[in-house]
């Protein structure tokens, strides 16, 4: 038993009719570093990260230019810093080497990235471009799609290629960023609030 499609993203668009991932950007190029500053962080706290760190490196190039002791100080707020200064230049220097400084538009191209995978290519191909190169998984996916039977898989791939089947390609780019929202605010990791929930009657309800 699972939650029908149709009706899941009826109540997704009811719900969140202009879903939108929450991190805050003005370029692709931002959206990509800020969700790799986002990986074990909240999108709240890098948001508050962001505006500082984006005028003071405002193109791939003045990342990659970084002194990489400099970046980690301007990174510590995100947690993991260490590991993200030198993602983050990595992925940077490929921009500027390898596609002119500019967030490439295809998944076979955005996985060339120094530890972009497709989760992160995902965020950037389907919210500033609205290519549906696949369907966002973070862990407020996940946690959905297996509730509402729409999965029984973990792997975040497997989940993504579950998903594909099922969803529409023409819904990829909204019912990512839409579920992340479900996730967050309704199907919470603790406490779900399924009394409020449009899916209460017809989800599963599956480990809750």
């Amino acid at each position: 038993m699972s939650v029908a499609i149709h009706d899941l993203l009826d109540g997704l668009r009811d719900a969140w009719p202009d879903a939108t991932y929450e991190l805050n950007w003005d370029t692709p190029e931002e959206m990509l570093v800020a969700t790799i500053l986002a990986a074990q962080a909240t999108d709240e706290r890098i948001n508050k990260v962001t505006p500082g760190l984006f005028a003071k490196y405002p193109n791939p190039q003045a990342f990659a230019d970084a002194d990489l002791e400099e970046l980690e100080v301007d990174l510590k707020p995100t947690g993991f810093f260490r590991r993200k200064a030198k993602t983050v230049k990595a992925v940077c220097q490929a921009l500027v080497d390898d596609f002119g400084g500019q967030a490439p538009r295809t998944m076979a191209e955005m996985v060339t990235l120094p530890g972009v995978a497709r989760k992160t290519a995902n965020v950037v191909l389907n919210c500033c471009f609205d290519i549906p190169s696949g369907v966002i998984v973070d862990t407020h996916v996940q946690r959905v799609s297996q509730r509402m039977g729409l999965t029984t898989q973990r792997n975040a791939e497997r989940i993504e290629a579950d998903l594909m089947q099922q969803i529409p390609e023409e819904d990829w780019t909204f019912f990512g960023p839409a579920a992340v929202l479900h996730g967050r605010y309704t199907c919470k990791n603790k406490k779900p609030a399924c009394d409020t929930c449009p899916f209460d009657k017809a989800c599963p309800k599956l480990g809750v």
